[in-house]
């Protein structure tokens, strides 16, 4: 049962990342790839009808974290409580300027909007490339499993480390990679191709960077990043937007997953003692807890995803940018 829960929480974050990331990828790309108001506009309404049905599953990741491994979450809340709390703070930013791009009057109105949407956007992506690094570190746990420290410094030390900027900087860089090959997917005119270009220059210079650095570090998943990297900006070169942006999704699960089993059994690393880390029955909660949440779980599940590939079926039109004289 406790496999069964772990395996739920990886996937409802894969679904979240992937998902989301290239909402965020989007909302970051949409002053440079569009040049008008227009093209801006078209931009935004790729992801109009799935932004918010994409965030459910970072409620599902929360929740799901919370009912099956209750010590889980209680150490990551308390260890970096700030962090979250900005989060959330951008996250409802972010909503405010999609919500309300369409409401005021004027491109100026929108041109606000969309400058808060990549600003949003960009902090949201580091943050969260900030925190998974943390999954992978740790934090400073006791014998008890709770956090050691107090105040800012207990909250903030973790996402400052060269761990996290590097986590922030690999984050920034796979949301565009998305964003653009879900762009040239999603839309067609001068958006479309320019999506395109950049996703290749955005290949060719991420397997660059990504190959000294796994090179650097020895690490096989960095050299696995590099190839989906350059082979997603082949694609996309080629016009294959389709297999690019499946192939630059799967590269992002595959991370995710290898940060979440990074260290097996352990959940959270303890930075003081690794004695004294967590692991996933130490945070899980009772059998009879979990087999509750299994209950809901089996019919709640299944019907969100088939609800959202349908909602993607009935979207998935190309959104055009360029204008249809009248």
């Amino acid at each position: 049962m406790i496999t069964f829960w772990f395996s739920i929480v990886v996937l409802a974050w894969v679904l979240f990342f992937v998902l989301e990331g290239f909402d965020f990828g989007v909302g970051l790309l949409g002053p440079l790839l569009g040049r008008d108001d227009h093209e801006r506009g078209a931009v935004v309404r790729t992801i109009g009808p799935f932004w918010d049905g994409n965030e459910v599953w970072l409620v599902a990741a929360i929740g799901v974290t919370f009912a099956a491994f209750p010590a889980w979450y209680a150490a990551l809340l308390s260890g970096l409580y700030l962090p979250v709390a900005g989060l959330l703070l951008l996250l409802a930013v972010r909503g405010v300027a999609l919500e309300f791009r369409g409401k005021g009057d004027g491109p100026r109105w929108r041109r606000r909007c969309d400058a808060f949407l990549a600003v949003s956007s960009a902090a949201i992506v580091a943050l969260w490339g900030a925190l998974l690094a943390v999954f992978v570190r740790g934090l400073a746990l006791g014998p008890d499993g709770s956090v050691h420290g107090s105040g800012l410094a207990r909250s903030l030390a973790p996402i400052l480390t060269w761990q996290s900027l590097l986590g922030a900087g690999a984050a920034l860089f796979a949301a565009l990679l998305l964003g653009t090959t879900f762009l040239a997917l999603r839309t067609s005119g001068p958006v479309r191709r320019r999506a395109r270009d950049l996703a290749r220059w955005l290949g060719a210079g991420g397997a660059v960077a990504l190959l000294v650095a796994g090179f650097a570090t020895s690490s096989r998943l960095v050299l696995a990043a590099a190839a989906v990297s350059l082979a997603a900006g082949m694609l996309a070169r080629q016009g294959r937007e389709a297999l690019a942006f499946a192939l630059t999704c799967a590269g992002v699960a595959g991370s995710v997953v290898a940060v979440l089993l990074a260290h097996g059994s352990v959940v959270l690393p303890s930075t003081l003692d690794a004695s004294w880390s967590l692991t996933r029955i130490a945070a899980a909660a009772t059998p009879s807890a979990l087999s509750l949440l299994t209950a809901f779980g089996v019919v709640i599940l299944p019907g969100v995803l088939a609800y959202q590939a349908y909602s993607y079926f009935v979207f998935r039109r190309r959104v055009a940018s360029e204008r249809v004289p009248s």
